[in-house]
């Protein structure tokens, strides 16, 4: 060998190298670089993440926080009305009605207005109540309480129940302080409400001292200047109210602060979390509302959220990425180092090759064998002007011709019919813009298209029948590349024809009559590896659920995750046990659609064990949703008394029985109050029954607006009415009892006047049943009315 050969060969095996280590580094480069974008795409897809978990919390924080702010605020006006509505109120009642509204609240107070003229009597009284000295009082700078200077009018506290009742503030005036002053200046409206600047509550746990006061005028008589007749008060401690009820700060996931940014020395923290705030840059800012005051409400995530949500797909994907691109690298450089290798082989195999060539064409009269021995497929060859030159046995038993009548004596534009052919030939003329005669048309697409798709033609028979074939025009090339003719392979498909046009008339009608079915039918397929799919699904199940039926042929997952979240466990756990017992499956289920919102559905279906351990299920599904509306509108109409609006007697021994289960269970109290309109017959009989209704009606409304939340109004027939009271005794219940009445004795009915009322109040003993329980209610109302009506009567035997 030359040393010129030598050095090329030498230069080329270098060159080889060098093309493998660029390859590996190109690979190596695009791994990372895709790794990294794959990194930072979960890495934003994490953060995207906890913004949104972040964001549920934040707002459930807010919903949690306002509607305690709104519940203050409900029990203040409760107590309001409590003052309003009752002449005179002794501290007994004053302790009844406030003890249940101390919950989250420091303290509940009234202060009545007392005129300078009538300050020593108004203490003398006081000191009679309350059963000790009461001196109205202001408190200096240092807090200590001294006699109230000379001023022309005071609001000294009178009554005041708290968490804690040493050292209650009584006598207090509220006028003695600018802070309390400016607040019940901004109060002096009648139905207004109002809540002071942070102050330093008195007699309170260090830990809730500073609080706010939360005032609200009473106007039973108005004074000079339409001054109110007393003020009644909430003392609120921010820590108190937020706190309570959250999980420790070292557990909690949110960071929460709760700022007044009216105060003079600017913002003032009222109540603050105090955990670790997580250093990412996400807050929730909301405006609380309290009175007649705006909080400013912010909200972080706290390091135990960070904590509780950190993730390890970044490093994982980094790190699958960095091995998988070093993985891939090395795998090219093998492969490309190896090209020389495959290149010798290539030589020793085309040597073989060569050898073989020889074999090849002593194996030329096997191939004709081959080929009448394909009595099923035609395979004819003819030359470039479409003259036939093979014709096998499989083409004389699909045309009826012989051999012998064919090569050489017809051309393969005679085997196929003369009408469909010249259309195809029209049709391809107008496609390439010149004329292309009907014997041409057969190889066209072959010539423009190499590796071209079977064609369905109609081929003619000798007999002059007609069948339709597959049939795949191919160029046929000699040694130098160059065209000699062509082959045409046809395969009869007329029986096949047949059979997929009864398959599709079966689909259009199995499709006609899913559609005039209502809901959808389907087939449901759960895999063994818990995999599951729609293998059908007719256009119903579209409107079920609202999901490309396409998508349901390849997952189902789309469609659990439209069932509502209360009733997706009974859904799936109702499929398994299908599953496993291979019985019918029955459901009725919400699903929450984005356009048509809440619906309900009916489902049923019959499993059967399919292939590779799989579970068929063949059912339908319908919407109910209207159904299901006028279920819930005769339920409601059911326990609804038509006359008057309220809750009838089934509704009332429903929930009758339902408390007392849970008061015995819990050992939590119990009360019922009925009442019984006095000569409601005699109203009846001289204004007309149209008055009567009118009268109970009104009576309920007027009735209805007094109650507290809990409590539970009916209508047990005729002028009989209860009232059940969850959480009260006997004597909370009287003094709802006393207030109802003096409601409806001060009520004035249009073209009847005054109607009065006989009330009967019973607690509940541990053990005792319903029926004894209304049967000592109806005692104390027959007492009322033996009493001469128009009273409330408690019964305790």
């Amino acid at each position: 060998m030359s040393k010129c050969g030598v050095r090329a060969k030498v230069f080329g095996l270098f060159s080889q190298a060098l093309s493998a280590w660029a390859v590996a580094l190109v690979a190596l480069v695009a791994g990372g670089l895709l790794t990294a974008a794959l990194a930072i795409a979960a890495q934003t897809f994490y953060k995207q993440q906890l913004r949104q978990r972040f964001e549920l919390l934040a707002n459930e924080r807010y919903s949690r926080i306002a509607e305690r702010f709104d519940d203050q605020e409900q029990r203040l006006d409760g107590l309001r009305r409590f003052f309003s509505y009752s002449s005179e109120i002794t501290p007994r009642e004053f302790d009844g009605y406030v003890k249940p509204l101390l919950h989250r609240t420091q303290a509940y107070s009234w202060a009545p207005r007392v005129e300078v003229g009538q300050r020593e009597s108004f203490e003398r009284q006081a000191s009679a109540w309350l059963g000790q000295p009461y001196h109205i009082r202001d408190q200096d700078a240092q807090g200590v309480l001294q006699p109230a200077a000379a001023r022309e009018r005071f609001y000294p506290v009178l009554y005041t129940q708290a968490a804690t009742l040493q050292g209650q503030p009584y006598g207090l005036d509220l006028l003695g302080q600018p802070l309390r002053e400016a607040t019940l200046a901004r109060a002096s409206a009648p139905g207004s409400m109002a809540v002071s600047a942070p102050l330093d509550m008195i007699n309170v746990e260090p830990v809730y001292a500073r609080g706010l006061l939360m005032v609200a005028p009473v106007f039973a008589e108005r004074g000079p200047d339409n001054a109110p007749s007393g003020y009644v008060m909430a003392l609120l401690s921010m820590r108190q109210l937020i706190a309570e009820g959250l999980p420790p700060p070292a557990d909690d996931n949110l960071v929460v602060r709760i700022l007044d940014t009216s105060g003079s020395n600017g913002q003032e923290a009222l109540y603050d979390s105090q955990n670790p705030v997580a250093q990412i840059p996400m807050a929730s800012n909301h405006l609380l509302h309290l009175a007649d005051h705006h909080y400013q409400l912010s909200i972080r995530p706290s390091q135990a959220f960070l904590q509780a949500n950190r993730s390890s797909a970044v490093h994982t994907v980094a790190l699958l990425g960095g091995l998988l691109s070093v993985l891939l690298s090395a795998l090219l450089y093998s492969l490309f180092s190896q090209r020389q290798r495959a290149l010798r082989l290539v030589e020793q195999r085309t040597a073989q090759l060569r050898i073989s060539e020889q074999s090849l064409r002593g194996t030329h009269n096997q191939l004709r064998s081959v080929l009448d021995a394909a009595t099923q497929v035609a395979i004819i060859a003819t030359s470039l002007k479409g003259v036939v030159g093979t014709f096998n046995a499989g083409a004389e038993r699909m045309l009826g011709y012989s051999a012998g009548e064919a090569v050489g004596q017809l051309n393969l534009a005679d085997l196929v019919e003369a009408e469909e052919l010249g259309q195809r030939a029209h049709a391809l003329t107008v496609r390439y813009g010149r004329e292309i005669a009907g014997g041409q048309a057969m190889f066209a697409e072959t010539v423009q298209e190499a590796g071209a798709e079977p064609g369905e033609w109609t081929l003619v028979r000798k007999d002059g029948s007609h069948l339709l074939a597959n049939m795949l025009v191919t160029a046929v090339l000699d040694e130098q590349g160059l065209w000699v003719g062509y082959l045409a392979i046809c395969i009869d498909v007329t029986e096949r024809r047949r059979v997929h046009e009864a398959l599709a008339a079966r689909d259009r009608l199995l499709e006609k009559l899913s559609a005039e079915v209502p809901g959808g039918i389907y087939q449901y397929r759960l895999d063994a590896d818990g995999h599951s799919c729609f293998p059908y699904a007719s256009q119903g199940l579209y409107d079920i659920y609202e999901v490309d039926l396409q998508l349901l042929g390849e997952d189902a997952t789309v469609v659990f995750e439209r069932i509502h979240p209360d009733d997706l466990e009974r859904v799936r756990r109702s499929v398994r046990y299908s599953a496993e017992h291979l019985s019918p499956w029955r459901e009725e289920y919400r699903v929450v659609l984005p356009r048509a919102g809440l619906r309900w559905v009916r489902g049923e279906a019959t499993p059967e064990i399919g292939d590779n351990g799989c579970t068929l299920w063949h059912g339908y599904l319908t919407d109910v949703s209207d159904t299901k509306r006028v279920e819930e509108e005769l339920r409601a109409l059911s326990i609804t008394d038509v006359l008057t609006g309220i809750h009838n007697r089934r509704y009332f021994q429903e929930r009758l029985k339902s408390e007392l289960e849970r008061a015995q269970r819990e050992g939590l109290e119990l009360a019922v109050i009925m009442l019984d309109i006095d000569h409601f017959k005699r109203i009846n009989d001289e204004y007309g029954h149209a008055v009567g209704d009118h009268v109970l009606r009104s009576l309920c409304q007027h009735i209805g607006q007094r109650l507290r939340r809990s409590d539970v109004f009916c209508r047990l027939g005729g002028e009989e009415f209860m009232v059940l009271c969850p959480g009260s005794d006997a004597e909370q219940a009287r003094w709802l009892a006393l207030e109802l009445w003096q409601g409806v004795r001060s009520l004035a009915i249009e073209g009847v006047g005054r109607v009065t009322a006989s009330f009967g109040v019973a607690g509940w003993r541990s053990g005792e049943g319903a029926d004894a329980l209304l049967l000592r209610a109806d005692a104390g109302v027959y007492a009322a009315k033996q009493a001469g009506r128009d009273r409330v009567e408690v019964v305790l035997l």
